[in-house]
């Protein structure tokens, strides 16, 4: 009875020997889809054929030689005539103490705010842009001696008519108005002619591009990139050379004579941008 007993789980031990044997063989041969897949795998892992690494694909091709192109500056101007004008002038009193200087100075601004008013100007268009207060001094001895007080204060009166300035001008002067510092001619509609300069400014460009194209032998295609090169801020509503010429009467008299002469001429407005074109 024992060694049927031995010889029964000899025999269980030996098939379970026999069977893990046989599912390790199993597991290392490889099954036609893992053949099939091996080799799709070692052809992925074959060097390149340099030849084919040399070729370009087609989309490259084709960006690169889009990418020829030709590039051009432009500027060009529109004459406008300015219709409206900013004013910058002051207020200077003197006094023999501060406290009456700044009380005489205050006056004045009051009644040329008044004046300016009574003339249609707007009230937001009226600015104190500066105020000081200074000591006068007496150098004459060895000692400097103060004698009194001045007081300036500084108006910019913006978005004036130029039909009319000189009355307002020659009104202000006799409020109490004694420098004026400068007079900015300005254009109400400069961004439309702005806008015209720019449209000039892209047509000219088209026809340098052509030009440049002709001599080349290319022909000009699509517009590839455009940029505005020209300055757009509160300046460019100024006329420098105009103002430039009123700044030298900035010690005007009381005894102005009536009527300023004033001559706005005209604003140049100027546009500049650089276009690439596309050529082939």
């Amino acid at each position: 009875m024992k060694k049927a007993s031995f010889l029964l789980t000899t025999g269980l031990i030996l098939a379970l020997i026999t069977g893990c044997a046989a599912s390790s063989s199993r597991s290392n041969t490889p099954s036609k889809e893992q053949r099939a897949s091996g080799d799709t795998a070692e052809a992925q892992n074959q060097p390149e054929d340099p030849a084919d690494s040399q070729r370009l694909p087609d989309t490259f091709l084709s960006t690169a030689y889009n990418t020829n192109s030709i590039s051009v500056n432009s500027s060009e101007k529109v004459t406008v005539v300015p219709d409206i004008a900013q004013v910058e002038y002051s207020v200077r009193t003197q006094a023999s103490d501060a406290a009456s200087c700044q009380q005489k100075n205050t006056e004045s601004v009051s009644q040329v705010i008044g004046l300016l008013k009574s003339l249609n100007v707007d009230e937001a268009s009226i600015q104190t842009s500066d105020y000081y207060m200074n000591p006068v001094y007496n150098y004459s001895g060895n000692t400097p001696r103060v004698t009194g007080y001045e007081a300036i204060t500084t108006l910019t009166v913006s978005d004036l008519p130029i039909d009319g300035l000189d009355e307002i001008l020659s009104q202000s002067v006799s409020e109490g108005i004694n420098t004026i510092r400068s007079i900015t001619y300005q254009a109400s509609k400069y961004d439309e002619s702005y806008q015209q300069a720019l449209t000039a400014a892209v047509a000219s460009a088209r026809q340098k591009a052509q030009a440049l194209a002709d001599a080349a032998g290319c022909q000009v295609g699509s517009v590839i990139n455009i940029k505005e090169t020209s300055g757009y801020s509160q300046e460019r509503y100024s006329d420098s050379a105009l103002t430039g010429r009123y700044a030298a009467k900035q010690e005007m008299s009381l005894a102005m004579e009536d009527g300023a002469g004033i001559m706005p001429g005209e604003i140049q407005v100027e546009a500049s941008i650089v276009v690439e074109y596309q050529i082939y």
